[in-house]
């Protein structure tokens, strides 16, 4: 199994180059059943990474381009007149896939919004009093411009915490960057991915993930971590029961990755950023994260 994911970590960094860690982080997220938020400025790989995950783990994928226009029946579906059968019959909506990129999800107006997040949420949908259930597994990497630009529509904080993780991807070094401008373009690359591992294999992932211990140790440590956020006065707000779960399940899912039945202070640090930052109010597009090095510097080990 170890050797599985390292292979499907190394046929992903062939395509984004130079990101092994926001790779890996993107993997952990997956196998831990959450979402995945990419903030950036265009241009920057985020749909080149979700459409690589999705082709080198074998699942199918869905593309939703999110605009002003948006409505919640272009995501979920929509009921449909059939006259040679006089009923109704309901129509699936792109959201009906494995993996769903909901691009620049922030330029489609709360509503539209809405409809993703409580499909994220639920893991199912509702059309006119009938439920259809999502496919397993279900995961959605959504991706945000800077707010700062034009167009665009805030999400809310109670939003901003369904999403297990955030990631920044940040311009590629320079080594990399060489490599793009002189190799073959990704996209054709991308065609020629072979898939990994498939649904069976990563729903056994996701369940031996489960497994990964944690000690009474570890846990005062999440513990002191969530307490300084709460009682410190540089945090508008601090990480909520569902944040110090997030983080513990997180630590567990990186440990996994990296091969480990148990979880070290290292793998709580190393996931700290992307599951708390975003909680925390911090900059969407900073690779310093500089509230969760305030945590990490101030908050100890033992």
């Amino acid at each position: 199994m170890a050797s599985q994911i390292h292979q499907a970590l190394k046929q992903m960094g062939t395509i984004v180059l130079g990101k092994d860690q926001q790779i890996k982080l993107a993997l952990t997220c997956l196998f831990c059943e959450g979402h995945l938020l990419i903030e950036d400025l265009p241009g920057m790989g985020k749909t080149t990474l979700a459409h690589t995950i999705a082709q080198t783990l074998g699942l199918s994928y869905n593309r939703i381009q999110f605009t002003s226009d948006l409505l919640p029946s272009d995501l979920i579906g929509i009921n449909l007149f059939d006259r040679n059968k006089s009923e109704f019959t309901f129509h699936k909506g792109p959201l009906f896939s494995q993996i769903v990129l909901g691009d620049e999800i922030n330029r489609a107006t709360p509503k539209a919004q809405s409809a993703l997040l409580e499909a994220m949420e639920e893991r199912q949908i509702t059309v006119e009093g009938t439920t259809y259930p999502l496919p397993r597994p279900f995961f959605v990497i959504a991706t945000q411009n800077p707010t700062e630009q034009s167009g665009t529509f805030l999400l809310p904080e109670s939003q901003m915490d369904r999403f297990f993780m955030r990631l920044h991807l940040g311009y590629p070094p320079e080594e990399a960057e060489r490599e793009l401008l002189m190799g073959v373009d990704r996209k054709h690359l991308l065609k020629q991915l072979k898939p990994i591992m498939g649904t069976e294999v990563l729903q056994e992932h996701q369940t031996q993930l489960e497994k990964v211990k944690a000690s009474e140790t570890l846990i005062d440590y999440i513990q002191r971590i969530v307490a300084y956020t709460r009682s410190h006065s540089g945090f508008k707000d601090g990480l909520s029961p569902r944040g110090a779960m997030a983080l513990l399940k997180a630590a567990k899912g990186w440990a996994y990755v990296e091969g480990r039945g148990h979880v070290l202070p290292d793998d709580v640090q190393m996931v700290l950023p992307s599951v708390a930052e975003h909680r925390l109010g911090g900059s969407s597009r900073s690779e310093h994260h500089p509230l969760c090095n305030q945590i990490l510097k101030e908050v100890s080990v033992l």
